[in-house]
């Protein structure tokens, strides 16, 4: 029998079990893939349809991660949590590509609606089948190109941070449910880096002020709290 989860799905929203968007990514690859072999492409507007609801009013309204919470979880035990944000970016691109492409159908725009519909096709199926999200990667891309734009990482206090003051330390931007955030502290760890670990969940004011985009994140701050390099 497995363990029961750590996390609430509908209530512990900063982070999901990767599984479940693997199952809503397979759904999704293959209604849209149906509609490119059948060639009737009203299909499209099924999965379009279900990613905007989900998007909108919160994962009960995913119908394939409800029944990966109700039936497939309970059987497999939880697998890896994860930040649910950038899974999250990836459903609004991936709604944008198949409403735009069922549009471009409507218009008689038939070659740009196909060619729209294969490219979330293959991607989600690829999502689905070996764990490379290619809207999850432009979302932490994004992040980190958002960071060093505003230089957000600059500086930190590091008293304000639950670090020594005057002394340098490793600074982790954290979840106690994200399996990559606790994989990351052991290899710190390991280093003999040992991070002061910054909960996102506990402080959502520190991520806020931080530009923390996306978890996990450490940095090395000196002891004048300047920021000397990230580090994972």
């Amino acid at each position: 029998m497995p363990a029961a989860p750590t996390a609430d799905p509908y209530r512990d929203l900063q982070i999901i079990d990767s599984r479940a968007p693997r199952l809503n990514q397979a759904v999704t690859g293959l209604l849209a893939a149906a509609s490119l072999v059948t060639g009737f492409w009203p299909i499209l507007a099924l999965p379009a349809l279900q990613l905007t609801l989900t998007l909108a009013f919160g994962r009960r309204w995913c119908l394939a991660c409800r029944f990966y919470f109700a039936v497939v979880q309970p059987r497999l035990g939880e697998g890896p949590l994860e930040d649910s944000r950038p899974p999250r970016f990836a459903n609004q691109l991936g709604a944008t590509f198949l409403w735009v492409a069922a549009l471009a159908h409507a218009a008689g725009w038939h070659a740009a609606g196909t060619g729209l519909a294969a490219l979330v096709a293959v991607l989600a199926l690829l999502a689905a089948t070996t764990g490379f999200c290619a809207g999850c990667l432009l979302y932490r891309l994004g992040a980190r190109l958002r960071g060093v734009r505003n230089r957000t990482l600059d500086r930190v206090d590091l008293a304000e941070l639950g670090a020594p003051a005057g002394r340098a330390a490793v600074v982790q931007f954290t979840h106690p449910l994200c399996a990559d955030c606790q994989r990351l502290s052991r290899r710190l760890s390991a280093e003999g880096r040992e991070p002061v670990l910054v909960d996102v969940s506990r402080r959502p004011d520190l991520a806020r002020k931080y530009g923390v985009a996306v978890v996990p994140l450490a940095v090395a701050v000196l002891a004048d709290g300047r920021v000397a390099r990230r580090l994972g």
